[in-house]
């Protein structure tokens, strides 16, 4: 597979985490379709290996869907601006520091844009609270699958 190729795929799959951010665009699918696209053009059993790992991962995520609370940002009272930055800081932190960060970006850059915005540290603890009860929770976790399907892909480009 060409450099282009790579760069290519990895753009669809930086698209395919933003569209979890933004509803009604299936990020999830966008993702899989991005490893789909990788394994069938490099045929090595790791390629192979990592889809089959996405699909499982992408098809629990989706299992599990129901038994999140639903996203309802209107509820949370942060703007949606809060909310997108709070997705950027996740994806940012999964790669800062692999895995744990990816939560710590979120609810870090949410607490610091409400707390500007709110003015108080206690206002913006409890504005974390609300947006995690009305959207945090079911983002968050897609976000996570998502970013774990790139991670893997990456470590396979690096290591495999």
């Amino acid at each position: 597979m060409s450099v282009w190729q790579l760069v290519a795929v990895g753009l669809v799959m930086l698209l395919g985490l933003i569209g979890v951010l933004v509803p009604g665009v299936p990020g999830p699918a966008i993702v899989w379709a991005a490893v789909l696209w990788w394994a069938f053009t490099d045929t090595t059993p790791t390629a192979w290996a990592v889809l089959i790992g996405a699909t499982a991962l992408l098809l629990l995520n989706q299992a599990l869907k129901p038994l999140l609370p639903p996203r309802r940002p209107r509820e949370s009272g942060a703007p949606r601006r809060t909310l997108l930055l709070g997705g950027l800081g996740s994806i940012v932190g999964f790669f800062v520091l692999p895995v744990v960060g990816a939560v710590v970006g979120y609810v870090g850059v949410i607490f610091g844009a409400e707390r500007l915005r709110l003015g108080s540290r206690g206002a913006g603890w409890a504005s974390v609270r609300t947006v995690m009860r009305a959207t945090g929770y079911s983002v968050l976790v897609e976000l996570f699958a998502c970013l774990l399907v790139t991670g893997a892909w990456l470590g396979a480009l690096i290591w495999g």
